[in-house]
């Protein structure tokens, strides 16, 4: 029997994320890669026009994650944050629940205080808001746990979404300093495991799951500043990792049966823009004029550190230490690429882990997507890339004519049709291939920063103004 590539890519896919109880349990659907295998979609659409239902809602840029019965989502208003449970069939909500946050962390423009989508085990829901923590409800909207986390020294606000995984749940805390992460028994709320990542800063990447041909346990992938890590579900042990990164992960990888796919990009790590920076030790030599191991922003070795110097005093302390060094040092170093590396191994496998890496036109937030053996790429002012996933060649690049903006959400796809959204809420939707194709364009007319779901046939788009559900009406 043959099967065609795109049942090829769902199979494994899915092999891996049966593990999930549920289609499109967690951010961007099964292991967050944004595939479905859901058919008769349209591809023609708008506040008006093959709409089955649509919910208004307080603003949000988590998505819409799915339950047995229900729809979670999140959603913030003034000094508040919610929890939502749709109808999957109306939209109807069925309970709200409201936090009042105790305070209000630092947020970049474009995030917001609940931008973590959620997920479920199919009957419970599980969120994360960086004012708040870690929280389960019931299928009743009844609170059966809280974890308080934070406050978090980021100054965007937090991005990665929690994940299910054997019983647990998994969640990144990255931040300038401090960073973690946390297993927590999805029943019980009990941390089982919590490993500090000391070494990593700013991260917004959500983790994604891969089960090794060897039979040595699950692993979830975190894409963090420099270095690719896989740990093992169960223990949180480090298991492999792959050096070379950029020094901030905001899209979420994807991945097929032996290789990860990798977009990185932060400012000032353009391939070209590296420069060597002296040891910590070296510099103390030249620029510390008191003597006290530490540099102060009056000692610092240039005017672009001084110009920015929160940037660079991670933990907001009055001095650069030795940390922050390192800190500057390797973001001087590093290289923004879309990666594809090796999956697997034991300790460091940064030796020979890239088979291809491809450095112009790079997103900043939306995470790739791999579809049929190539990797679409979307990039503010509406620039789509088409990488063959084997070599990285280009194959395609060009733009959306009528999406020329900024993109915050991840491309989905299901049914031969690719969805973009962009900020202003523009949905192109393209006939995926090596010479891809626009095949029409939707306009929304609302601003869009949530990545849409895929399930039943049909396709859910979250806005600021609320939570859209559409399919063929006619």
């Amino acid at each position: 029997m043959s099967i065609r590539p795109t049942a090829l890519a769902l199979l494994v896919t899915f092999s891996v994320l049966s593990l999930e109880a549920v289609d499109w349990s967690r951010f961007r659907g099964p292991n967050s890669a944004g595939v479905a295998d859901d058919t008769g979609l349209p591809a023609e659409f708008s506040p008006e026009k093959n709409v089955v239902w649509k919910t208004e809602l307080p603003k949000g840029h988590s998505s819409p994650v799915f339950g047995d019965d229900a729809i979670f989502l999140t959603g913030w208003e003034g000094t508040s944050v919610f929890t939502f449970a749709l109808d999957r069939k109306t939209g109807k909500i069925l309970w709200r629940r409201e936090i009042v946050r105790e305070r209000e962390g630092k947020l970049h423009e474009s995030n917001g205080p609940a931008s973590p989508s959620a997920t479920t085990d199919g009957r419970n829901a599980y969120v994360f808001f960086q004012d708040v923590g870690l929280l389960s409800y019931g299928p009743d909207g009844n609170e059966r746990w809280r974890i308080p986390l934070g406050p978090f020294n980021n100054p965007m606000g937090m991005g990665a979404s929690p994940i299910l995984a054997e019983g647990l749940i998994i969640q990144i805390c990255d931040s300038e300093s401090d960073s973690f992460m946390i297993a927590v028994d999805k029943d019980t709320g009990k941390i089982v495991w919590r490993n500090e990542r000391d070494f990593v800063t700013r991260g917004f990447a959500t983790p994604i799951l891969y089960d090794p041909k060897d039979g040595s346990g699950l692993e979830a992938i975190v894409a963090g500043s420099y270095e690719l890590i896989s740990y093992k579900v169960a223990t949180g042990e480090k298991s492999w990792w792959v050096r070379g990164l950029t020094w901030q992960l905001k899209p979420t990888p994807v991945m097929d049966e032996d290789t990860i796919y990798l977009l990185n990009w932060a400012g000032g790590a353009d391939l070209g823009q590296q420069e060597d920076v002296v040891a910590f030790d070296e510099a103390l030599k030249l620029h510390d004029k008191d003597g006290d191991g530490l540099l102060s922003k009056e000692e610092a070795p240039n005017e672009g550190i001084q110009k920015a110097w929160d940037s660079y005093d991670l933990d907001l302390n009055g001095f650069m230490d030795g940390r922050d060094w390192h800190h500057y040092r390797n973001k001087r170093s590093s290289v923004n690429a879309m990666n594809a590396i090796r999956l697997g191994g034991k300790g460091d496998m940064t030796k020979g882990a890239f088979r291809w890496r491809y450095y112009k036109a790079l997103p900043n937030v939306p995470s790739p997507l791999l579809y049929d053996g190539i990797v679409y790429l979307v990039k503010d002012g509406g620039i789509v890339t088409a990488l063959d996933k084997n070599t990285g060649e280009v194959l395609k690049q060009a733009r959306l004519d009528k999406a020329l903006d900024r993109y915050f959400s991840a491309p989905v796809v299901a049914d031969g049709k690719i969805y973009m959204v962009s900020e202003a809420g523009m949905v192109s939707v393209l006939k995926p291939g090596p010479d891809w194709e626009v095949i029409q364009s939707n306009d929304m007319r609302d601003a869009t920063y949530a990545t849409p779901a895929i399930v039943d046939g049909k396709i859910y788009l979250r806005t600021d103004w609320g939570l859209y559900c559409l399919a063929k009406t006619d």
